[in-house]
């Protein structure tokens, strides 16, 4: 289990500035539901002076990124654009007192909405859209760029780190040469002309994995951490069922006050985040709309 600050807890069960800013003008859309986290931030600027009069985020992810975009809306408020750029995903880390190496990847998220919604704002392309990144990892579509960002920014030194802070190498493993390859060309150019680049830190062990499960052991499972949700939905007038299992997505059907509540995304975030404790593995939690049609 991941350890959480009490700023982290703080903003995921009273997460700030959640849902809708209907006098945005500035969007920036990250991620996506498909792989396992998606934000939006809107933000309203003031045309003036350029400052950022008000700033609201929609989540789709777990405890970790719905902190993270909480903390993100009250951190830039009242910055101006210019100083709002400045703002590192380190820095929504240190705000929230810290996040487990395990879920950094949600402060860069943070980060990367913020420069498309400035980007949006002041009608521009967003630079950092990686369109041209050779892709790396095809489980959680990671190209090159972000990776090489990323690692530049954190000063990161195996794939380890890569995976923590981008998600990259977290499914199936087939991209940690490329990674490997990435972190390599960074260390020779930290190293600089004619010097010797000092060797890259063995790459630590990811932790052992859990004795596989049957599928009845694993749809059992799920439907035991369901069970330990359904009381908290049920005081809120909601519930929770579980509708079908493909591989790693489950997909769900939020009934009574848990359909079309604005925290639907928060709440399915959640339940997501506790499956994956549980089973041991990344699954992606969906509502029932988003299940193929049966041919």
């Amino acid at each position: 289990m991941w350890e959480y600050s009490d700023k982290v807890r703080e903003h995921f069960f009273n997460p700030r500035n959640s849902g809708p800013l209907e006098e945005a003008n500035g969007i920036g859309d990250v991620g996506s539901i498909q792989c396992g986290d998606a934000l939006r931030l809107m933000i309203k600027v003031n045309p003036d002076s350029e400052t950022i009069e008000d700033a609201h985020f929609q989540t789709f992810g777990c405890g970790s990124a719905i902190a993270s975009s909480s903390a993100l809306t009250e951190i830039i408020k009242g910055m101006t654009l210019d100083e709002a750029l400045e703002v590192s995903n380190q820095n929504i880390a240190d705000y929230l007192d810290g996040l487990p190496p395990e879920k950094m990847h949600c402060s860069v998220m943070g980060r990367e909405a913020l420069q498309a919604a400035i980007a949006n704002y002041r009608g521009e392309t967003w630079a950092d859209d990686h369109a041209e990144g050779a892709l790396i990892c095809k489980c959680f579509a990671v190209d090159a760029v972000l990776i090489e960002d990323v690692v530049k920014a954190n000063n990161l030194n195996t794939v380890e780190e890569v995976t923590f802070y981008t998600k990259a190498g977290g499914g199936c493993a087939s991209c940690h040469e490329g990674i490997e390859e990435i972190l390599a060309k960074i260390k020779a150019e930290r190293a600089g002309p004619g010097e010797v680049s000092p060797p890259l830190k063995p790459i630590a062990a990811l932790p052992p994995a859990a004795p596989k499960l049957t599928s009845v052991q694993r749809i059992k499972k799920i439907e035991e951490v369901l069970e330990s949700v359904r009381p908290m939905l049920i005081r809120d007038h909601g519930d929770v069922e579980l509708i079908e299992v493909q591989g790693r997505k489950i997909y769900v059907n939020l009934k009574g006050a848990c359909s079309g509540c604005m925290m639907e995304a928060s709440t399915l975030g959640g339940i997501q985040q506790k499956l994956i404790e549980e089973l041991g593995e990344l699954v992606q939690v969906l509502p029932v709309s988003y299940m193929p049609a049966e041919a």
